[in-house]
């Protein structure tokens, strides 16, 4: 009994851990931009290079809480990296798709469909390496979670963030325990 109130409670803290890991990643992420413009180079490679905080996250998390070897935890950060492009391409498209709607629905629209993508592309990235859940019912929790706090960016929008978002520490911190979760499925 006493060992596994242990286990539970070293669970919640690495739970725990991996939401703080979340943020400071999330908290970074809008500050980047500003850095990487000073860089140069295309697009795509840029927008890329915003998501280095979380894709190094991810990296951690793959390597620890899975039994993928050095090559797959490299490969499900840029798996990420690769998400997060699609994941902004998306919300931008549906937000310029909804022109004439009010300003708050096409943003949450955009956030709901950017976190889909997002995280749908990670899931479905990390799901193909060696030691990725195989069973679709394991990304379900992940994929609703990014789904439902990519409507965070309508709050963004509203309160006019732009070096600060609630968005990535939020979206980053729930998504890397619901991956966390589906690894250890």
């Amino acid at each position: 009994m006493t060992q596994a109130i242990t286990s539970a409670g070293t669970s919640r803290n690495n739970l725990l851990m991996i939401a703080a890991g979340g943020v400071i990643s999330g908290i970074l992420t809008p500050l980047l931009p500003a850095l990487i413009d000073q860089i140069g180079g295309p697009g795509q490679l840029r927008i890329s290079l915003i998501a280095v905080p979380f894709a190094v996250l991810v990296f951690i998390l793959a390597r620890r809480f899975s039994a993928n070897p050095l090559w797959a935890a490299m490969l499900a950060a840029i798996v990420t990296m690769i998400a997060f492009v699609c994941a902004v391409n998306a919300a931008i498209f549906i937000e310029g798709q909804t022109a004439g709607a009010a300003t708050v629905m096409r943003y949450l629209l955009a956030g709901l469909t950017g976190g889909l993508v997002g995280t749908a592309v990670m899931a479905l990235g990390i799901g193909l390496l060696p030691a990725g859940p195989r069973i679709a019912a394991a990304w379900w929790p992940m994929l609703i979670t990014g789904t439902l706090t990519g409507t965070l960016l309508a709050l963004d929008n509203a309160l006019g963030l732009d070096q600060i978002s609630f968005l990535y520490p939020v979206w980053q911190a729930a998504v890397a325990v619901r991956l966390v979760m589906a690894l250890r499925s």
